[in-house]
């Protein structure tokens, strides 16, 4: 049947205007980045360097740390090979590598400031050299401690989506596309807002334009996010997604771009989670299961394990033959 003609609104478009995406890629990645690559920016862009380091994965962060603490002392340790091996009072090896290595943790305590006192610097040269690697040290543990406060301290969300968006029967008869989330944190999310934009490709003169629509929801916001929220777009008269099928997702390459916003009363701030679904992450005639129950106390616990459980259903036969 395909998609329902719509009245369009500039201000959906995600700020991907009209443009159409090749070879199904996504326009919003599942972890809420944007699929954009930029480039002529300057490499030396502290700003950028400075958002970098802040948002790259803990694993990342800390190997860049520990090769560049690494990189240092190789560089040091090579110098102060460079100027002799007697400049460095108290070094005993026998062997070259011997020397460097004694050279390397050398400056591992130079450039932490920890200084054991077996070895020190023998000579103006090596004694200048160990002053500037020590300045360099104070330097670069305070940058590391600025950007370890600044990941930590930084308000985020921690939004845990369904992997799977449902086609599911919904309330006499009817059905809706529908997802489902929860908050990780022990925190309180207060005053949830959900926006969700549906993205496809229609051809307009033969050639394929992306357009973008805002789907209507059954529910668009909850005062307070304490178990999970199941999202839902009811498929009525005024659905685009009326009669569309999954065949017509899949060629009109469709992905459901997710937009939350919520006050965090442990920050005392707005934060923001993204998402996206595309038409290959679509089930339909399935309903999800229940992520939480009591305890023998009576207390509600919710299994974060159990977001995207669902199970299959039987969709009315109008439906079924879409599908």
């Amino acid at each position: 049947m395909g998609f329902k003609k719509q009245k369009f609104n500039p201000e959906n478009d995600l700020g991907f205007g009209t443009k159409a995406v090749t070879k199904n890629q996504r326009l919003l990645n599942q972890d809420g980045s944007v699929n954009v690559k930029r480039k002529g920016l300057p490499f030396f862009d502290t700003s950028n360097n400075y958002h970098t380091l802040i948002t790259i994965s803990w694993t990342k962060f800390w190997l860049l740390v520990f090769t560049c603490y690494f990189t240092l002392n190789l560089i040091f340790a090579s110098i102060y090979m460079a100027i002799g091996v007697d400049s460095l009072a108290g070094a005993d090896g026998n062997t070259f590598w011997q020397h460097f290595w004694e050279a390397f943790f050398f400056s591992a305590q130079t450039l932490s400031t920890v200084g054991y006192g077996h070895m020190y610097p023998s000579g103006m040269m090596s004694s200048t050299v160990s002053a500037i690697e020590s300045m360099i040290g104070l330097l670069a543990f305070a940058l590391a401690t600025g950007l370890l406060y600044g990941r930590f301290s930084r308000p985020s969300a921690r939004i845990s989506y369904s992997k799977n968006m449902l086609v599911a029967p919904y309330l006499d008869g009817q059905q809706a596309f529908m997802f489902r989330l929860a908050n990780q944190r022990r925190s309180t999310l207060i005053d949830l807002q959900v926006e969700v934009n549906l993205s496809y490709l229609e051809e307009v003169d033969g050639k394929p334009i992306r357009r973008f629509l805002q789907l209507e929801l059954e529910r668009k916001r909850v005062s307070l996010l304490s178990l999970n929220w199941t999202v839902v777009h009811p498929i009525d008269d005024k659905s685009p997604l009326k009669d569309v099928s999954h065949a017509d997702l899949v060629k009109a390459e469709a992905t459901f771009a997710v937009l939350i916003k919520a006050f965090d009363d442990t920050f005392s701030q707005t934060v923001h989670s993204r998402t996206s679904y595309q038409y290959d992450e679509i089930v339909w005639g399935a309903r999800f299961k229940p992520a939480f129950d009591r305890d023998e106390s009576g207390a509600i616990v919710l299994d974060l394990s159990q977001i995207s459980a669902y199970e299959k259903v039987e969709l009315p036969v109008s439906v079924k033959q879409l599908n």
